[in-house]
Order: structure tokens, then sequence, then C-alpha cells
């Protein structure tokens, strides 16, 4: 069961949700680690964000600014992407394109297969 997506205190969390996609990914090249998983991403813009090897299972982004994000190598198993803008995007290999679109449609959580 999926659980209710929220809004950590967590500092890379955070500077996601403002937007300052330079701070994170240095950051991140830089070593640092974050918790993404059940993360509420509710119309947030994530567009140059690097994903790689980031977890956001049972993430929600519904209205989520998502264009041109490699999520290819990422986890998001349980998450979901109802209305988000996804033009551009590299979602996982072993999502079925009929999932991502029953996610965007819908708000299905996505599956893997």
């Amino acid at each position: 069961m999926a659980q209710t997506p929220e809004i950590k205190k967590d500092e890379m969390y955070r500077l996601l949700r403002e937007g300052d996609m330079e701070a994170f990914n240095q950051r991140k090249a830089d070593g640092e680690t974050t918790d993404l998983t059940n993360c509420d991403f509710r119309n947030v813009d994530l567009q140059g964000m690097n994903a790689i090897d980031l977890d956001f299972t049972n993430s929600y982004f519904r209205q989520a600014d998502l264009r041109g994000v490699d999520f290819s190598q990422s986890n998001m198993h349980g998450a979901s992407i109802h209305g988000a803008k996804i033009s551009g995007v590299f979602f996982p290999p072993t999502i079925d394109p009929y999932e991502i679109f029953m996610s965007y449609q819908y708000g299905i959580r996505l599956r893997y297969k």
C-alpha cells in the first residue's frame, strides 16, 4: 500500500521544491544523498534536475514540470505523474509506455514489468 506523499524537511528535497537545480545537482555531484521516496512534488518545476540513481518510490508528481528530465536510471516504482509536463522525459526502460500513459491520464501508480 502506498503511503501519502509528504513534504519533508530534508535540505536536498527543499532545494528541489524551490527550483534550485544548480545547488541540488552540485550537492549531489559532491556525494550528498537524500531520501526522495514518498515525496510530494505537486506543481514543482524539476527541469534540469540530475535524477540519475535517485529513488522516487511512491512519490507524487501531479502537475509537476518534468520536461527533459532523465529518469532512466531512477527508481519510480509506485510514483504518479498525473497531468505532469512530460515532454522529453526519459522513463526507466522497464516501465511499459501504457503504464506511463495510465499514470499521466488517470493518476495510477507506475508499475515495472
